[in-house]
């Protein structure tokens, strides 16, 4: 069944060309990443499917019983609405039945929550509200109460994603939805997408994320279309040998062009009906010719400021921020080359050590000691502010003339913009017609232009292209100097780092030998081992001796037994996690988990199962 049809869609900014001609479709159940440069027209083309932009022509058909929700980058709320009716904004049924129980619970009227938690009976929606009090704690959305105005612009986006996901669309359009998201939040992203039976289209560059949840990629390149069915890994190896062809058949239609132009400049004036003919060939080779070539080996290596014997170390510093601790006599020294990334959930401290490391914030006790050749450049989370008006050339230049690269070689301004794929043409362009990637990019750029020889990089993957952070990799890989980065882009981390900085809440910060994927399995481990524990610790006593004396039994009453173990340790487990996952939200009612049908159904099968156990244990006693 198809949900939505493009067809020859073009849209344009001024002279600028974002696509032209592309036509698609999204199926039920295919989950589609959408992949281009920053600049091309990705956000646009998603917004013009929500229907919050307009195109120049085509068609865009969708469905009439289709919904969809749409998360935009930037999402925009009514800034005097609370977060409880920014969560609920749907216009489905049941989240208002849900939003007037969660209202009705905050006034504290009796009356009205005795209404409310009728209506919440009479359409069973125990199980729905659950739902979304794990995706809300899950999400970090806790005080529901907090207007919207108050909010950060990643609380924000936060915000917004948990809506399109409550309201559980036919077909939900994403654009960047792991941006302000911290790596547990992403890992629990990706397994709630890929249990949802919803339709996906979304924009990511977060290339694990799309590898696990994607089963389709669409490219805008060049104003062009091309579609990959498979995941990210398989759109790697299709994408370059595309581009190879592509490649080829320029360098051909070079070759022709040359003897074709010859024949050009001596061609007689009288004109054959073959002579025309090969003339209009000419101009279509010309055009095919003149078609930009594709430089798959982009390198930037660039020459580092020397490094001395002394790095950087860090002597026991503490600080909090309104009574919060967030870091307690944290140490340590660096050496040479290094590469660490720092992992934690959002407002543990990652940026704090970072400013106070550059000196921008200083610690409440403790010391920084930097070495004299040490250079930092650090790159910020919110970036900078550039003069609308001032040309993407004139930025560079302000910060140097001339670059020189490891090997001596020295190159210009605008040479240096090249590798990080500002065509001539945007080099001229007013940083007020840029989108919100490419002026991160161009941040990016004068960070690396004065030759630092130790990198602070505080979120280096939000709002660039999947291109440009190929770009920044391989010259992070042969980076000659050191690598200090808070990131929550594991793929990017996993090629960069080679240990962690883990903040894992209290002021306790782990230093964890090994990249974010084997922090990752370390730390499932840990967790299995721990249900695991909490398990067998809630198993009676008595259950070593009932084995020792499983005879007494019959054949039937054996199986049972066994059974039954197996099925309360397994309700335990559920029971622990279901607790844990309400608890991290903000419940509305202290009763709301006993109100929960699914928890009181664990509570009473886990108590009758128990019950049967024991009866069956003790019956050999008998």
């Amino acid at each position: 069944m198809i949900y939505l049809q493009v067809d020859n869609l073009s849209k344009s900014f001024g002279e600028k060309l974002l696509f032209e001609d592309i036509s698609f479709g999204v199926h039920k159940d295919q989950k589609i990443a959408l992949i281009a440069k920053n600049g091309t027209g990705k956000s646009t083309l998603l917004k013009i499917i929500a229907g919050i932009e307009t195109y120049d022509t085509g068609s865009i058909i969708m469905r009439n019983d289709v919904s969809f929700a749409f998360l935009d980058q930037n999402p925009e709320y009514d800034e005097s609405l609370s977060v409880l009716e920014g969560v609920f904004a749907s216009s489905k049924s049941i989240l208002k039945i849900i939003k007037e129980y969660e209202e009705a619970v905050v006034s504290g009227d009796r009356k009205r929550i005795s209404d409310a938690t009728d209506a919440m009976e009479t359409n069973k929606a125990w199980d729905y509200e659950v739902k979304i009090k794990q995706i809300l704690g899950q999400l970090e959305i806790k005080d529901l109460k907090q207007k919207i105005y108050e909010l950060s612009g990643g609380q924000k986006k936060r915000l917004a994603l948990a809506n399109a996901l409550i309201s559980e669309p036919d077909l939900l359009i994403l654009d960047e939805p792991t941006n302000h998201l911290d790596l547990d939040m992403i890992v629990w992203l990706e397994k709630f997408l890929q249990r949802s039976h919803c339709t996906l289209l979304m924009v990511t560059h977060d290339r694990y994320f799309l590898d696990r949840v994607c089963d389709d990629i669409i490219e805008i390149d060049g104003g062009k279309l091309h579609r990959y069915k498979g995941n990210y890994s398989y759109f790697l190896e299709k994408r370059d040998e595309r581009i190879q062809r592509e490649n080829t058949v320029i360098e051909k239609a070079q070759n022709i062009l040359r003897t074709e132009l010859e024949w050009m400049r001596r061609m007689p004036k009288a004109r054959t009906t073959k002579s025309k003919s090969r003339i209009e060939s000419f101009y279509e080779i010309k055009d095919i010719a003149s078609s930009k070539k594709h430089d798959l080996r982009v390198r930037l290596d660039m020459k580092g400021t020397r490094l001395g014997k002394k790095i950087l170390e860090v002597n026991y510093i503490n600080k909090k921020f309104n009574n919060k601790v967030l870091l307690e006599n944290f140490q340590f020294i660096f050496k040479r080359n290094e590469r660490i990334g720092i992992v934690g959930k959002n407002g543990c401290g990652k940026t704090t050590l970072l400013n106070i490391i550059t000196g921008l914030i200083p610690p409440d006790s403790g010391t920084i000691d930097v070495g004299e050749t040490v250079v930092f450049g650090y790159y910020k989370q919110d970036g900078i502010s550039f003069k609308e008006d001032q040309r993407v050339i004139d930025i560079a230049k302000e910060i140097a003339e001339v670059v020189i690269m490891s090997s001596g070689k020295k190159v210009s301004a605008s040479e240096f913009l090249l590798h990080f794929l500002f065509t001539p043409e945007m080099q001229y362009t007013p940083v007020g017609k840029l989108s919100g990637g490419e002026r991160r990019r161009l941040y990016l750029m004068t960070i690396l232009m004065q030759n630092p020889n130790f990198l602070i990089l505080d979120e280096p993957t939000n709002d660039l292209d999947i291109l440009t952070l190929n770009v920044l990799e391989d010259y992070l890989k042969h980076f000659n100097g050191c690598v200090l980065m808070v990131s929550h882009d594991r793929f990017f981390m996993d090629k960069i780092v080679e240990h962690l900085f883990v903040f894992e809440g209290n002021n306790v910060v782990r230093d964890f030998p090994g990249n974010y994927s084997r922090y990752l399995e370390y730390k499932e481990l840990n967790e299995l081992k721990r249900k695991r524990e909490a398990a067998a610790v809630n198993k009676p006593a008595k259950e070593k001796a009932v084995r020792e004396k499983s005879n007494k039994l019959s054949y039937k009453e054996q199986k049972e037994f066994d059974d039954l173990e197996l099925e309360i340790q397994q309700l335990e487990i559920e029971k622990t996690d279901m607790e844990t996952e309400l608890s991290s939200g903000s419940l509305a009612v202290k009763d709301l988990i006993e109100k929960s049908n699914r928890l009181k159904e664990i509570l009473a099968l886990s108590e009758s199962k128990t019950d049967r156990w024991l009866e069956l244990s003790e019956k050999f006693e008998e």
